[in-house]
């Protein structure tokens, strides 16, 4: 009876050591018909090119399933039969599941279990519409080289338009977000932030924003080294049209997200203004129980910092906007309201989860760490003053 007793809870044990060993991965699953034979691959789309971690070679049905150590930051892979190619990111530990047929996998299948690997095949197949319309109008013999030249700019300029809308500024966040960046034209990037400035400050908004949710992640490291360099090639090319030569080591770009809203006196007030400064830029709700000594707090910070240096922009959420005005009058700092209150886009750009928030912003503009990363608020403050 002993005996049975032991191995039962080892049996258990055992089990319980699968079922969480499991939990901690993500799976790739699903199937690709009109297949047999053909080797699926599984890649990971690394910062150094594509990987190969596993493969399969598919049977009539055509059903795979791959799985790898969960993450916590999203990454990229990629489903491959040859030149078919279904994009694959992974947050956590998702289950994910994709059907399709060869050899339109790369256009047309079915995905299950991600929002973003939902969305990044939405990008993909405008990509390819894209791609086909330039094709079309490099095919038109009605069309001179200007013409042709300026309309394929034409079509590649609305589609930014539509991916910045739509996607990565609505969640820069969002593994899809990251994606558009590096959608491609032609062996081009659509977005090039040697290029534009636009393109750069749409990889420093995605930037900022995986600074925010994916602290230290390498890949948000990555887009603000992008961003930078973009912009020393771009200034270095704009002065060698227009002016003299300028030291690119000078040059350096904001990685936050503006909040450019209306302070208590009808003026547009932008945390861009205060690069030079080190910011608290605080998320407050002045309706709240904790909004008085929060205040306090406040006060005695900005009586102690302001003139070595320290500035608060305060962004109030609350539905009064009276309210706020009559509470905000005496305030000696920067306070903005958000005509959006709770609904506010800049408590998802930042991942603020609750109210209050605060986060602290350095002198180069660059957003440095949030509350809940901050266990000495005073020592931080005197570090990037």
């Amino acid at each position: 009876m002993i005996k049975t007793l032991s191995r039962c809870l080892t049996m258990a044990a055992v089990a319980m050591l699968f079922t969480a060993c499991n939990n901690n991965k993500f799976h790739v699953e699903g199937n690709i018909t009109d297949a047999k034979d053909s080797i699926l691959y599984f890649e990971h789309m690394s910062l150094d090119g594509p990987q190969v971690l596993d493969s399969v070679k598919l049977s009539d049905a055509g059903d795979f399933s791959f799985s790898g150590e969960g993450v916590t930051a999203p990454e990229f892979y990629r489903l491959r039969i040859a030149g078919g190619i279904i994009n694959v990111s992974i947050d956590s530990t998702e289950t994910v599941t994709f059907k399709a047929s060869y050899p339109t996998m790369s256009a047309k299948y079915e995905v299950n279990g991600s929002e973003n690997c939902a969305k990044i095949k939405e990008l993909a197949v405008m990509q390819q519409q894209l791609l086909a319309r330039a094709i079309a109008i490099e095919q038109n013999n009605t069309f001179g080289v200007e013409k042709t030249r300026d309309s394929i700019e034409h079509i590649i300029a609305l589609y930014k338009n539509r991916v910045i809308n739509d996607y990565i500024f609505k969640e820069p966040q969002k593994a899809y977000a990251y994606f558009a960046l590096f959608q491609t034209i032609g062996g081009r990037l659509i977005f090039n932030p040697r290029e534009s400035d636009l393109d750069i400050r749409t990889y420093a908004a995605v930037a900022t924003s995986w600074d925010a949710f994916y602290p230290g992640a390498v890949r948000g490291e990555n887009l603000h080294n992008i961003a930078i360099e973009g912009l020393k090639v771009l200034k270095k090319k704009q002065a060698a049209m227009y002016g003299p030569a300028i030291d690119p080591s000078l040059i350096n770009e904001e990685s936050i997200i503006d909040i450019p809203l209306a302070d208590n006196n009808g003026n547009r007030r932008s945390l861009k203004e205060f690069k030079g400064k080190v910011i608290v830029l605080d998320f407050h709700l002045f309706a709240s129980k904790e909004s008085t000594q929060r205040i306090m707090m406040l006060r005695e910070l900005y009586n102690k910092y302001h003139a070595q240096g320290l500035e608060i922009y305060q962004v109030s959420v609350d539905p009064d906007e009276h309210f706020w005005k009559t509470q905000t009058a005496a305030l000696p700092w920067v306070s903005v309201h958000d005509p959006e209150n709770v609904n506010s886009p800049y408590l998802t750009r930042y991942n603020v989860q609750s109210i209050p928030t605060f986060f602290l912003i350095d002198r180069s503009n660059a957003l440095y760490k949030r509350d809940a990363q901050i266990k000495d608020l005073d020592a931080e403050i005197q570090g990037l003053l």
